[in-house]
């Protein structure tokens, strides 16, 4: 049994300015805007897509097999994924090139200047995928590059690989035409709800008639959980999981993606998978960063338990 998680892996550079950056820009000249803004910490995390989301699966006592392209600085990183015990043989390695960036810089009043290089996210990934098996192996195309999450989606449908469409924040690229084709025949599409919005504009259909063209359309709600709906009609609405504190939300819907594979790819149902991926979010909440929480399967347990019952897993 195999994972594929295809998706955008990138370096993410956070820096705080101590100030507020209302108080450097002059509203009267915004057509000439030119600042400069003394940060007083940095800091530089792992993240994009497919790391975060192999990362919450390698947890989970899962081998997902990340499909991506990295660039000459991605070693630190590829290292990290290596202690997991993840493999790397689907990343494409460019020495010319850098891995994504995205540089955050946030003020005193949480006001956020962000830039993103795209670097190697600009190149397609070359996995020749030379062992599916689709009785047994399960994918997901998350936002990454843009030409893979054209191609991947009838890739895996003409292979007979169950395959979960996340477009997320390559939305705004991605032509109606682009995700009705990729929404259909996939075993589910998942967005938070905002995103739900944008496919229905962007395509003209209704959640109803997206529902036809996909077994099932998860979109997830934030601190209202989510609500799993079925072409069979079925509907059911999956609580948020209780956590310590929330610290930062970024990476939470890659980690409740990971939980929802792992359910799945161990025979549970939609529902029963999208539970998981609940208590699996709210552990990332509880962390600064996309990768930087952590847990035992004890802890997962006892925190599933607490809300939903026993867990239906053997481990977890």
């Amino acid at each position: 049994m195999s994972i594929y998680v295809s998706g955008s892996l990138a370096f993410d550079r956070i820096m705080t300015f101590p100030g507020n950056f209302q108080d450097h820009i002059l509203m009267d000249k915004l057509h000439m805007i030119n600042v400069s803004f003394m940060v007083d910490a940095m800091d530089e995390r792992r993240g994009g897509c497919a790391g975060n989301i192999a990362y919450s699966l390698a947890l989970l006592g899962e081998k997902p097999v990340i499909v991506s392209a990295a660039g000459r600085d991605f070693g630190p990183y590829a290292a990290a994924l290596q202690q997991l015990g993840l493999p790397l043989e689907g990343i494409r390695r460019e020495d010319d090139i850098f891995t994504a960036l995205c540089y955050i810089t946030t003020d005193l009043n949480s006001n956020q200047i962000t830039g993103f290089y795209p670097g190697a996210m600009a190149l397609p990934a070359r996995y020749a995928f030379p062992d599916l098996d689709p009785d047994k192996d399960m994918a997901i195309v998350s936002p990454g590059n843009v030409e893979d999450m054209r191609r991947l989606p009838g890739f895996f449908r003409e292979k007979g690989v169950p395959y979960i469409y996340d477009p997320g924040q390559q939305l705004p690229v991605l032509s109606g035409a682009d995700l009705l084709a990729a929404i259909e025949g996939s075993f589910a599409c998942i967005t938070n709800d905002y995103e739900l919005n944008m496919i229905c504009k962007a395509t003209g259909k209704s959640e109803d008639e997206l529902v036809g063209r996909t077994l099932w359309l998860v979109t997830t709600l934030g601190a209202d959980g989510a609500v799993v709906r079925g072409a069979d009609g079925t509907e059911t609405r999956i609580p948020a999981v209780p956590c310590d504190a929330v610290q930062d939300p970024t990476g939470a819907g890659d980690a409740h993606r990971a939980g929802l594979l792992k359910g799945l790819t161990h025979g549970l149902s939609m529902p029963e998978a999208a539970r998981l991926g609940s208590v699996s979010a709210s552990f990332a909440l509880e962390k600064l960063g996309t990768q930087e929480h952590s847990y035992t399967p004890e802890q997962f347990r006892q925190r599933y338990e607490a809300t939903f019952g026993p867990l239906p897993l053997a481990s977890a």
